[in-house]
């Protein structure tokens, strides 16, 4: 993942409604509520001024309740539903310029979807559901063949090929529909709740195989999900949103060291921090330590900055000194096994 910005969507609103120009306007002009709109414009706010950036080769994560306009907002990306107000750039074209055509074109060479109902042909083959975009692009049958096959091999599913969709299971249905997406080889994919129709085991070993394909393909992907274990699991960064609203963005570390309000607090607090808080939010500066207790054991043992919990929790069980973490080489601070607890019973940074 690089630094790089595929997509930044800026001040994005969707009102439902017979007048929803009206209703945005009296939310700016007089701060009304959701509740209030609903009751003077008999409207709805699905997205409420929402602005993010995804960078190129990230797996950002959308997540939230059920009605917290996840998916109507992940719909905007492509313009299947159409933004009251708002800026939407994806890889530099400004989606919200395209006429019909070229908006057919942008949707059918730069985005791949992948739904949470599979969207298959049942009665066609598997490698003709995967070849369809390519043969709306109108690509040559035997090359659209080729290519399909290949991918069907990166999803493991080359020996089904000839298989109709319908005789597949639901998590190989759910590889196929990702296979597909992946066909036209787009520049972002779009993943709403892909996994959540699908059994406990299915669903992990496809997140499994979901991260295995990131790593080989560094699709920019936009993943959409109520499960903030799928969430902390598969995503670079995580926004979530209620009501509309994005209410906090940042890596897992962040919003589980660091919850914006109450809300995300009781959204993260069944979070295991083991795998997800890493040495540098818990340290000490050392200077602050020497102080405090005095000089640290030559010895202690040394851990990077990125080790995880569950890794310093083991490594205290072992040694009785403080354990050093460095970043680049050198010594830049110090965990202790009261750190460690406060950080596993109260889920906050140390002080």
């Amino acid at each position: 993942m690089d630094d790089e910005t595929v997509i930044e969507i800026s001040n994005v609103w969707k009102i439902f409604g017979a007048r929803p120009d009206d209703a945005l306007r009296a939310i700016r002009e007089e701060g009304l509520t959701k509740a209030e709109v609903l009751a003077r414009h008999n409207a709805v706010v699905g997205v409420a001024e929402v602005s993010l950036s995804v960078n190129r080769g990230e797996i950002f994560c959308i997540m939230g309740l059920s009605g917290s306009g996840k998916s109507t907002l992940v719909r905007h990306f492509n313009r299947l539903l159409e933004p009251t107000a708002g800026k939407i750039m994806i890889e530099g074209t400004d989606v919200m310029a395209l006429g019909p055509k070229e908006l057919q074109t942008f949707r059918n060479r730069k985005i791949g979807m992948v739904f949470q109902n599979f969207a298959l042909m049942p009665h066609w083959s598997v490698l003709d559901n995967v070849a369809m975009p390519l043969e709306i692009r109108q690509v040559a049958k035997n090359e659209r063949m080729r290519q399909a096959a290949a991918i069907l091999d990166i999803v493991e599913l080359g020996p089904w090929g000839s298989k109709f969709a319908h005789e597949l299971s639901g998590g190989m249905q759910q590889r196929v529909g990702l296979a597909r997406a992946l066909a036209a080889n787009p520049d972002v994919l779009l993943m709403d709740e892909p996994f959540s129709a699908l059994d406990p085991l299915i669903r992990r070993q496809l997140q499994d195989e979901f991260i295995r394909l990131s790593k080989i393909l560094k699709k920019t992907t936009v993943f959409i999900t109520h499960d903030l274990d799928e969430a902390v699991r598969i995503g670079d960064r995580i926004a979530i949103m209620r009501d509309g609203k994005m209410v906090q963005m940042g890596t897992a570390e962040d919003i589980v060291m660091h919850p914006a309000d109450d809300y995300v607090a009781d959204f993260v607090a069944g979070i295991s921090r083991l795998k997800v808080v890493h040495a540098h939010a818990v340290m000490q500066p050392i200077d602050a330590h020497i102080a405090a207790h005095g000089p640290i054991d030559a010895d202690a043992p040394r851990v990077g900055a990125q080790e995880t919990l569950s890794t310093l929790i083991n490594l205290a069980i072992d040694t009785d000194s403080a354990v050093l973490v460095q970043d680049g080489g050198q010594d830049v601070g110090v965990i202790t096994r009261k750190d460690l607890l406060r950080t596993v019973i109260e889920g906050t940074e140390v002080s």
